[in-house]
């Protein structure tokens, strides 16, 4: 996860726009959804629920486990930890993986690019574990790390065992907790490159080529859908985390227990059509947008980009009239050198009135290092006579 640094400074703003009337209360209508245990419809970029069922009700995730598992990975590529066109060795563990499969032998060695598309398409659980291994060292390792990374989130109803989904005792998320994790994937651009993929191939033209069909087909029905995952065991029953996307909005619906693959993709189909078709997003700033320039005093470069996280978007339902937002940027008072880009510098908040109705995480634009001895006295030198000059 990215570094979080701690704020205390302020610049307000007063933006008229079109308000949302009401709170962040999701709707509660039993006929969205109708098959599924469990539900929830969460607006990716405001956070805002539109609809739950049962949402924080513990259930076994099957394979949507493998976006905490995608999730880490994507991690390791931003961090340079790891690369596209590296081979990975599958181990005899790995090529055990019993369930959903790409077929991979052991001593086989893939790159990490197509192991990618392996357990985000074909959601093979030999893909799953052996990446787990290649980041972890062992499958144990890489569990814990899911399971730090759930707590680094805040998720309370969430505990892997493995990184595949596969039945395990004391292995459970929620709708809720899907979602999150959900959003947090989501913030990688790229993973939906691979989630949006509906047919493939690994080994083109080898003899053991492999035909990879994306196990959720809602890619070529449902208008604007790139991902996310699929999941299946005897006891979870059929579940699905969604995203699509329409002008301002990213729609993420999660299912969990419903009773055949066509009233789980009914009922996904159900919440996004009425997240769509009731609401819609007022884009404030993009997430490239740089709202805050910073003067690091030590620092290299000097001066600190600050832009939002992800896309700063309200939600109002399309009946309701315009009001105005108080847009609060928080910054940190000092910066902890060397800073990362990505690493979080700050919040904008976004308010009606006194009600807080948005919170995005501000992130460095670009690496700032610590400046050297040298570097620090030619700007004093030209401070000195700039001020001499004057």
């Amino acid at each position: 996860m990215r570094k979080v640094i701690g704020f205390t400074l302020s610049l307000c703003l007063t933006i008229s726009l079109l308000m949302p009337y009401t709170t962040h209360a999701a709707e509660k209508k039993d006929e969205i959804v109708n098959s599924a245990k469990s539900a929830i419809l969460m607006e990716k970029n405001s956070g805002m629920t539109l609809y739950e069922k049962n949402a924080d009700e513990k259930l076994p995730p099957a394979s949507m486990t493998k976006i905490m598992t995608l999730l880490i990975i994507m991690e390791e590529l931003e961090n340079n930890h790891l690369k596209l066109n590296e081979k990975v060795r599958v181990s005899e563990h790995a090529a055990s993986m019993g369930g959903s499969q790409i077929f991979l032998e052991a001593g086989e060695e893939m790159k990490v690019n197509d192991l990618i598309k392996g357990i985000a398409v074909a959601s093979g659980n030999d893909a799953s574990v052996a990446m787990a291994e290649r980041i972890g060292g062992t499958e144990q390792a890489f569990v814990k790390r899911m399971n730090d990374e759930a707590k680094e989130l805040g998720l309370e109803n969430t505990h892997f065992e493995n990184p595949t989904g596969l039945p395990a005792k004391g292995h459970y998320s929620t709708a809720h907790d899907m979602a999150v994790m959900a959003r947090e994937l989501l913030l990688h651009d790229t993973i939906t490159k691979y989630t949006s993929i509906y047919e493939d191939y690994l080994r083109k033209g080898q003899k053991n080529e492999f035909w990879l069909v994306n196990t959720n087909k809602m890619i070529k029905t449902y208008p604007g859908m790139d991902g996310l995952k699929t999941g299946f065991t005897s006891e979870a029953k059929y579940c699905l985390t969604a995203s699509a996307k329409r002008d301002s909005m990213h729609m993420v619906a999660v299912v969990m227990g419903a009773d055949s693959p066509k009233k789980r993709n009914a009922d996904i189909a159900s919440m996004l059509d009425y997240g769509f078709g009731q609401y819609e997003g007022i884009k404030l700033f993009s997430k490239n947008t740089v709202v805050k320039k910073k003067t690091i005093t030590r620092g290299k470069p000097k001066i600190m980009n600050i832009s939002p996280e992800k896309d700063v978007v309200i939600l109002k339902k399309k009946s309701q009239p315009k009001d105005s937002y108080e847009t609060t940027i928080k910054l940190a008072n000092k910066s902890n050198l060397p800073v990362q880009k990505g690493d979080q510098v700050g919040w904008m908040i976004v308010k009606k009135k006194e009600a807080e109705v948005a919170k995005v995480k501000l992130v460095a634009g670009e690496q700032i290092d610590r400046a050297g001895f040298l570097t620090l006295w030619q700007r004093s030198w030209r401070n000195l006579t700039s001020f001499q000059r004057f």
